[in-house]
């Protein structure tokens, strides 16, 4: 796995028992044990689903959801994390207003003074590169149903992150198949901004996770 430097899960609304009966299946083989070092979640998880993720990484960091509730998990709203030379945001996102707006991302991304900012809340995955940062949505992993975002598809991110250089792939369920893509990005100094690239690729599922 060395050569992909960092594995960072990221995967957020949950919503189990509530909505959603579980993981699926197919998302649920791929998640090993030692295989990413960082896991961040965007929040609406229970104790069970929270200790499973501890058991995944040495690294989890899990902001609060507009559901979580649990007294004796006290979440933050708000996390910074530092892999490689990225600085991540993270947030559940219910707290922008309006739901989705990129403005409202950008605000924040800046306030926090991070190169990506992670947000969940609408179901619905996204990866968005804006003013030379990214807005990173990793969707709900159980497909729970929500009122901002109809026919949601279940789906979670991985990012391989080596020093300046971060590989996004997002894996979707869809149709009872695994879809995967890609996105590469590159942080610059440079007038020039980042470079990025999107592409299609189901070894990449094996390769990372298998």
């Amino acid at each position: 796995m060395a050569g992909f430097g960092e594995l960072v899960l990221v995967l957020g609304d949950l919503h189990i028992p509530d909505r959603a009966n579980g993981i699926p299946e197919s998302f649920k083989r791929m998640l090993v044990p030692n295989k990413m070092q960082h896991v961040l979640c965007t929040g609406n998880i229970s104790r069970e689903q929270y200790d499973e993720l501890c058991g995944l990484a040495p690294n989890v960091h899990v902001v609060r959801g507009d559901y979580d509730n649990d007294e004796s998990l006290p979440f933050p709203d708000v996390s910074v994390v530092q892999v490689g030379q990225f600085r991540i945001g993270l947030m559940h996102g219910h707290q922008l207003l309006p739901y989705g707006s990129q403005d409202a991302k950008a605000r924040m991304r800046r306030k926090l003074n991070v190169d990506i900012f992670v947000s969940g809340h609408t179901h619905q995955n996204e990866v968005m590169l804006q003013d030379g940062y990214y807005h990173i949505n990793p969707g709900s992993i159980t497909g729970a149903y929500s009122s901002l975002t109809p026919d949601v598809i279940p789906s979670f991110i991985l990012l391989a992150i080596q020093d300046t250089k971060l590989v996004c792939y997002v894996y979707e369920l869809k149709k009872g198949e695994v879809e995967v893509s890609k996105t590469e990005f590159t942080k610059t100094v440079t007038a020039d901004g980042p470079s990025t690239s999107t592409n299609n690729n189901q070894s990449l599922m094996q390769s990372l996770l298998a």
